[in-house]
């Protein structure tokens, strides 16, 4: 992509990022105008000016910060590409809401001047996260080209696989810098729409309509949801830095610890857990609880109405243990058997289901850092089994053939 090309689409997105803020900041002054004209209740204006306004001056600062992030600025277009699709979906949502034969919103103006802002805004998060992973999946595809010119000139010696060594080291350095500022670039807005929302919530609570209570409901669900995502991909990003050194793990202690964290989950949905003794592995303790504590709290959420049965097995397969965790829930289509390990991948609504479609996906990158594969069989209402593979603590002893789980 040539300098010229690479700024015109760079300015282009940054502008409509910018004018889009401008738009919405000018609708909410001129939306609060035109109802105090009106002699509507002062209150009740600010509220709705504040929820059409803040969403653009976010928008507006976001203009002014993201040539200021590690966003490369090819990629601005996408950023203001989310802020318009978020506007869009949202505008959609109400308009289907609106054809609905017994319910209405009673002021739809309003309801999309103040859904859109508020779309717009949360499509420019999703779009910074877009863009920030191009812009890595370009600096790894031009490293990766890098180290292969290195590889070709550099001789078959130890002292090159060692500086591939540190390339990679530094690489995962970066990385993980990188994540942690889009996190907090990404957080700083989140906190300050929370908080607006909290003081409205408890300044003018007892003057909101049924529409402004819904209003803010649906903006602090979708700021928690923003953030949970921002913690679930920094701790992607962190699956290799932040790993400790591989020991000797008692999996029936780390099962243990998993029980108790679900504890509350455990009780609450009336769930049987039925775990055998378990062997030794080779690995990192507090990665593996993470691994198996999200399979066996999917396993629990997704048990259909009965209440949940999980069966957690392992068998011995050569240098490695298999460990299957067991559920009799709804189950998986097995044409979405590789895409749930896809990062935000969901297959159900979240009318249905709770979760950020992380979960998965970490699972998948801890277990890839043991050397390891992920893999679900199942079928639709007939329950799901996750397996994973793990080197044994004794992976250097002929174990050649298949063993379960307490056998002598």
């Amino acid at each position: 992509m040539g300098d010229r090309h690479r700024l015109t689409t760079a300015v282009r997105g940054r502008g409509t990022i910018a004018a889009l803020g401008a738009l919405y900041v000018a609708l909410a002054f001129g939306w609060a105008f035109g109802q105090l004209a009106a002699g509507h209740p002062i209150s009740n204006v600010a509220l709705v000016a504040a929820f059409i306004g803040v969403p653009g001056l976010i928008l507006l600062y976001g203009a002014y910060r993201v040539p200021r992030t590690d966003v490369r600025p090819e990629f601005f277009s996408t950023i203001a590409t989310w802020c318009l699709g978020g506007a869009g979906l949202l505008l959609g949502m109400l308009a289907l809401y609106q054809l609905e034969p017994a319910e209405s919103v009673s002021n739809p103006l309003r309801a999309a001047l103040v859904l859109t802002a508020f779309g717009a805004a949360a499509g420019f998060g999703v779009g910074v996260n877009d863009a920030l992973a191009k812009t890595r999946a370009h600096e790894i595809e031009q490293r990766n080209r890098e180290l292969k010119r290195v590889k070709r000139e550099l001789d078959e010696t130890v002292a090159r696989l060692e500086a591939a060594n540190r390339e990679f080291e530094e690489s995962n350095e970066r990385l993980e810098q990188f994540a942690y500022a889009a996190s907090h670039d990404l957080q700083e807005p989140l906190r300050m729409v929370s908080s607006y929302l909290t003081l409205v919530e408890n300044r003018y609570g007892d003057d909101l309509d049924a529409d402004g209570r819904e209003f803010i409901a649906f903006a602090v669900d979708g700021a928690n949801r923003m953030r949970e995502m921002i913690d679930g991909l920094l701790a992607y990003s962190r699956i290799e830095t932040q790993g400790e050194p591989f020991e000797p793990v008692d999996l029936d202690a780390v099962f243990e610890d998993v029980e108790t964290d679900l504890r509350i989950q455990i009780v609450e949905s009336d769930a049987t857990l039925e775990i055998p003794s378990l062997p030794t592995v080779s690995g990192d303790s507090n990665q593996l609880r993470q691994l198996f504590q999200n399979l066996v709290s999917n396993a629990i959420e997704y048990s259909g109405d009965d209440p949940p049965r999980v069966t957690v097995a392992a068998e011995r397969n050569g240098s490695h243990w298999t460990i299957s965790v067991e559920d009799e829930g709804i189950g998986i289509d097995p044409a979405d058997a590789d895409r749930i390990f896809d990062v935000f991948q969901r297959l159900h609504g979240r009318e249905e289901y709770d979760g950020t479609g992380l979960g998965l996906a970490l699972c998948e990158r801890i277990v890839e850092r043991h050397g390891g594969d992920i893999w679900v069989d199942a079928e639709p209402g007939e329950g799901s089994t996750f397996s994973v593979t793990l080197p044994a603590a004794d992976s250097e002893s002929d174990a050649s053939q298949p063993v379960s789980a307490g056998e002598p």
